[in-house]
């Protein structure tokens, strides 16, 4: 295929490999602003890599009182992983552990219905019982809710919550730029830019891991050291020499279509900053994934 430019700057003729996965997608509201992201941050823990467990969490966007079934403020969160059980787990003892112990809150299901292939029902977990019997099920908001008492009040929680079966991760970019500054302003443009369109999660990561590992048995992750500035000096380097810092823009979603459009909208946005020397990609031999996303071909 031919040399392309977006904005100037080059893009890599390659593909980035992407994997499908279970996918929930919750809502966490609270009484206002403060509790509601402290609760949402807490619920989504420690979750910004899919390559070691807990399974992968993101808070995917803030939404206001005019959009939540309480009318109160609130933020979604993306929860993903290869397999239902893992994904039920993680997503039971999130709830439990970040949102119930906060003031005031409630847990909806926020995928929309047409997307659900799967659900995870909470009945008998350790969120329901948590109510020490005093639960109750009930129909508030329009749903269909446990309430277990608290000392504040009530917390109102989905009883079931929709799981997509074949969502789509792993779709990546890499932003190659001048200095630390630029490499920063280019990842923040993008994950601006990504994060207007619906039901799209875009995250930064300054890790950029790597299948695998050079030096080390059974690691299943490794830093990618083709791409670190401190190893241009390497053989295996991938870096011109004007490029001192890279970050990795990693697009997921529950379709193809809309990882493919974050991906587009994020390079158009990181390429707009003065600074930045290519966009890359990288993949692994189909060890993360069976899925490929050709960069050249989001722009056709």
């Amino acid at each position: 295929m031919a040399e392309l430019e977006i904005n100037g700057v080059s893009i890599q003729d390659d593909y980035s490999e992407t994997f499908s996965g279970r996918l929930a997608r919750i809502l966490v509201t609270s009484v206002n602003r403060r509790w509601a992201l402290e609760a949402a941050m807490e619920t989504k823990g420690l979750g910004r890599s899919a390559t070691s467990p807990p399974c992968e969490a993101t808070l995917e966007r803030e939404v206001g009182p005019d959009e939540t079934p309480d009318g109160r403020p609130g933020f979604i969160i993306q929860m993903m992983d290869r397999k239902l059980e893992q994904l039920t787990q993680c997503l039971v003892l999130r709830i439990r552990k970040g949102a119930i112990p906060n003031p005031k809150t409630s847990v909806f299901d926020a995928l929309p219905p047409e997307l659900a292939e799967e659900s995870i029902d909470i009945e008998g977990t350790i969120i329901q019982r948590f109510g020490d019997g005093y639960e109750e099920a009930v129909e508030a908001f329009g749903r269909k809710l446990y309430r277990v008492p608290k000392m504040d009040g009530a917390f109102h929680v989905e009883r079931s919550f929709g799981v997509v079966g074949q969502a789509v991760t792993g779709g990546m970019f890499l932003i190659l730029a001048e200095s630390d500054e630029i490499a920063l302003a280019a990842a923040e443009a993008s994950l601006e830019a990504v994060s207007q369109i619906p039901l799209v999660v875009v995250k930064n990561a300054a890790s950029g891991s790597k299948v695998g590992a050079r030096n080390y048995r059974d690691m299943v992750a490794t830093t990618n050291h083709h791409y670190c500035p401190l190893l241009a000096g390497d053989a295996d380097s991938a870096l011109p020499d004007s490029v001192r810092c890279v970050y990795e823009i990693i697009v997921s979603a529950p379709r193809l279509e809309e990882v493919r459009e974050g991906m587009r909208v994020g390079i158009e946005a990181a390429t707009s900053i003065d600074g930045v020397k290519q966009i890359h990609t990288a993949n692994y031999g189909g060890k993360l994934g069976k899925g490929k996303i050709y960069l050249h071909g989001l722009f056709e």
